[in-house]
């Protein structure tokens, strides 16, 4: 039975290259392809796909917001001239990453990969588990910060705080600032489970960092645990972070 798959990329002539090599392995039905990636994400959820070939450099939504906007067992065969964002493919459950121009061989590994997973009656539930595996493994000890050609990995125990400015998200490791990827409502997100409370749309805060809240002339904020650093708390935050902190 052949796979039935969706490919989106900016580009026309990308799509028209990777659907011939795609016709020509003989394994799979080419359903449908976007080169707008919103017109993608309104319509791959009502079609019944065995796998979504995602560019990741695209205007307006890149390829990585395109797959966190698809249903979570969408399995996704990132396409791409960058090699940087391979570590995060992993945080948006790719099941394979192919370098452009792909090669034939290479896309017969991604579809040897797909029928694998697609193979057996529970192939979804075992790639969810998978993914969630994962995603733990790569985004809840440690958080991605890239600097030049180099990743640094943080460990996410050591970091006091997330700021955002000047368009960049920060992690806080003692006098130490690491450039990450997500925004501030991301990581939020992700890692409100382990401690870290929002207390401004630009400060996510761990909560057992805090040592003092106090309130003054130009509202309340909080001191960390190293003595010197002080974050400001949005007044919409003060109740709720209050109640985290079992203060009354």
């Amino acid at each position: 039975m052949k796979r039935r798959v969706f490919v989106v990329d900016d580009e026309a002539l990308a799509i028209k290259r990777l659907e011939r090599m795609l016709e020509a392995t003989g394994r799979v039905e080419v359903a449908g392809h976007a080169t707008d990636p919103a017109d993608a994400v309104a319509r791959i959820p009502s079609l019944q796909l065995d796998a979504v070939f995602l560019d990741i450099s695209m205007p307006g939504l890149d390829g990585f917001e395109v797959a966190r906007r698809l249903p979570a067992t969408a399995m996704i065969v990132f396409t791409t001239a960058h090699d940087e964002h391979a570590l995060r493919a992993f945080e948006v459950n790719a099941i394979d990453y192919l370098m452009k121009p792909v090669r034939d061989e290479e896309l017969g590994r991604a579809l040897d990969k797909l029928d694998r997973l697609r193979g057996s009656a529970d192939a979804d539930a075992q790639l969810v588990a998978a993914m969630a595996r994962i995603a733990a493994a790569s985004t809840v000890d440690r958080i991605a910060s890239r600097l030049g050609e180099k990743i640094h990995l943080v460990e996410l125990d050591r970091i006091t705080h997330f700021y955002a400015e000047d368009k960049l998200t920060y992690a806080v490791v003692g006098e130490r600032s690491y450039v990450v990827d997500p925004s501030i409502s991301e990581l939020e997100d992700r890692y409100a489970r382990l401690g870290f409370f929002r207390i401004h749309r630009a400060t996510l805060v761990r909560l057992a960092a805090i040592v003092e809240v106090h309130a003054g002339a130009d509202g309340t904020r909080v001191r960390l645990g190293d003595g010197t650093t002080e974050l400001a708390v949005a007044r919409d935050r003060v109740r709720a972070l209050k109640d985290r902190l079992g203060l009354s």
